[in-house]
Formats: structure tokens, sequence, C-alpha cells
């Protein structure tokens, strides 16, 4: 896993996570096995990337964690979701429903649950309330960061 001090800029877990996700094809290949295209002929034909590119992207997200892969016949896998590629499924939701908004005149696929569509939103964990970016109180975390950045500029060599 990249940690947040590997990188440069705000230590930032959006960073981290573009860091290990945030390519095309890796989010693609997300979607497609959680769609349950878990063979890689299916996955490289769903998402129309190259495969040499695919072969790579699957090959780190088995290596970050975000999947496995299990033999089913002698020299060929499928590739499954681990616990944190499944909690991708909450930001590929997400990216759906914007690009439904802002990307696509008619969405071309639509997800329901139990007949109705969903839309995603922000809920509060502890009460149980719908968040919005107007409620967010923005606290830093990181040594030496506030919200406007870093607490001392580095000196600029002349």
């Amino acid at each position: 896993m990249t940690r947040t001090s590997e990188l440069p800029g705000r230590p930032c877990s959006v960073a981290a996570t573009l860091n290990l996700v945030g390519d095309r094809w890796s989010l693609l290949a997300v979607r497609e096995v959680l769609f349950g295209n878990r063979r890689f002929s299916q996955i490289a034909r769903n998402t129309g990337a190259p495969r040499d590119r695919l072969a790579a992207r699957l090959k780190s997200l088995v290596e970050d964690g975000l999947m496995e892969r299990r033999p089913y016949q002698a020299s060929r896998s499928e590739y499954y979701l681990t616990d944190a590629g499944m909690e991708l499924f909450s930001v590929l939701t997400a990216l759906l429903a914007w690009g439904d908004r802002w990307a696509q005149d008619e969405p071309p696929m639509v997800l329901q649950h139990q007949g109705h569509r969903i839309q995603p939103m922000i809920v509060c964990e502890t009460c149980g309330q719908r968040v919005g970016v107007e409620d967010l109180q923005l606290v830093s975390n990181a040594p030496g960061w506030t919200l406007s950045g870093p607490e001392e500029e580095p000196e600029r060599k002349a």
C-alpha cells in the first residue's frame, strides 16, 4: 500500500487512493469484477483496455490487495475482489451517478434496489443524517499541514 508520506504534495487519502486506482483501466477492471466478470477475456472485452495494459493493472490490483487471483484451470485464473476492493462499490456508484448527470445524455445503465433506481448519498455513521459539503468540518490531521497548505513553505533554491 502507498503511504501518503511517499507522495508529493498534501498528505491525503484521496492522493493515496488515486495512486492505487486512479487510472482508467483499474477502476473499470474493478467494475467488471464487481459485475461478476472475473476472467481476463471478459474484463478485456468489457473495458476495451489494451491487453498488455490490463494485465499490468490486474497485477497491480492483486499486489495492492484489492483483488486476488484464483486458478480455475491449469493455466487460467479468475479475479475476485478482496474486502478492500469490494469497498470501492460506493466509489463506483458515486462515479456512475455523477456520469449519468454530467457526462451522458442518457444513462447507459441503471442501478436498482428492489425495483427502484438508487442514488448514492453520504450518511453520517454516528447520527444517521444525510451529509452535504456545507455540513462538513475539515480538520487537518497531517503533521506540518494546515487546511491552506504546509505550515512552513520550503526554501526555494535559486
